[in-house]
């Protein structure tokens, strides 16, 4: 059967909503779990991808998994849907509520669009490199779904290799008795967690997808 379909090869070409639909499946066999891989990130329906041979699904298969192995740098800027999006430009100017999204989201994949939600948002003014972006608004973050997954996975490892700094930032920045309640958050969390608490499941997400951590 000659099938023409379309596909990615960047991470830039599949969406964090695929990503999270992806990382759903579980329990799988290798060749049910190939073709969820297709139908999945090349948008195809499973029942053309049945009827496609053998071997060019061994060969997409094998394009898609490639494309997650690589390194994955900060991306400070993309469009998406015709909007400009930026990089939050300075963490030291996060808000709590940003902050506790950010902590509570950024290790869990089912709701990780509402933590690049915090990160990434509209690009109001731009001179050069320098911009600002719209206020964080947590109800836009279904948005998020469209991001492009080489920016997100970037903010991931960024905020991975970040850790603990990114809660002595906040500390250090915040009022005092902005401070007070931050500090409350982070002690109240699973072994005095605040952002690295989530670490350890963020690793094995980006583990079990070949994702490097470099």
């Amino acid at each position: 059967m000659n099938v023409n379909i379309r596909i990615p090869t960047t991470l830039n070409e599949i969406t964090l909503g695929q990503y999270q639909e992806y990382a759903k499946l579980q329990d799988l066999t290798e060749t049910d779990l190939q073709l969820k891989t297709i139908e999945i990130f090349c948008n195809v329906p499973e029942v053309v991808v049945r009827n496609m041979k053998a071997t060019d699904i061994v060969e997409i298969c094998g394009i898609i998994n490639n494309m997650f192995d690589t390194k994955h740098q900060l991306i400070s800027m993309f469009k998406m849907n015709g909007v400009e999006y930026g990089f939050i430009p300075s963490l030291e100017d996060m808000s709590f509520g940003e902050y506790v999204d950010l902590d509570t989201f950024i290790g869990d994949n089912d709701n990780l669009h509402r933590a690049v939600n915090v990160l990434y948002r509209p690009i109001e003014h731009r001179k050069g490199n320098r911009y600002t972006i719209k206020e964080y608004e947590p109800n836009t973050s279904e948005i998020a779904k469209d991001m492009p997954l080489d920016a997100v996975l970037g903010a991931v490892v960024f905020f991975y290799n970040l850790g603990k700094d990114l809660s002595l930032v906040m500390l250090n920045s915040l009022d005092k008795k902005n401070e007070q309640t931050l500090a409350e958050y982070l002690t109240s969390q699973p072994n005095g967690g605040g952002t690295i608490q989530s670490m350890d499941y963020l690793t094995e997400i980006l583990q079990n997808l070949n994702i490097s951590l470099n």
